[in-house]
């Protein structure tokens, strides 16, 4: 559960780290209520966690098994920079996709979220629902 004694690295870990397990209830309490979630399109941007919620739940239900590996991160104040390569292990293999990711944080929650990657890269690999 969120801390409010987290620095806005901390929450952007634990938050992904709850994601790497598909624990959505758990995940959860650290987005703002007002949050804002952004991935290019198709998939554009949604709000509140229930928003984020109903995106990534449908899109992670063909995974066994997820890794958010960060390879570079920069904070300053509120705002976290990750390079992550996200690791989905589906029926047929891993699917690696290479991530920036943008958080921005205030009192212990996420307002915002903005990952960047070639959307073609993952679409390609991934079952058609």
């Amino acid at each position: 559960m969120p801390n409010p004694a987290q620095s806005p690295s901390e929450v952007v870990h634990a938050f992904l780290k709850a994601m790497e397990r598909l624990a959505y209830d758990e995940a959860q309490p650290y987005l703002d209520p007002r949050c804002e979630y952004t991935n290019p399109p198709p998939i554009g941007t949604v709000r509140c966690p229930e928003g984020v919620r109903a995106v990534l739940e449908p899109f992670f239900a063909p995974t066994l098994e997820n890794q958010f590996l960060v390879l570079r991160e920069a904070t300053a104040g509120g705002l976290v920079f990750l390079e992550r390569l996200d690791r989905h292990r589906l029926a047929s293999g891993w699917v690696e996709l290479p991530v920036a990711g943008v958080f921005e944080v205030s009192d212990g929650k996420i307002r915002s979220w903005r990952d960047y990657f070639d959307a073609q890269t993952l679409l390609s690999h991934w079952p058609a629902s």
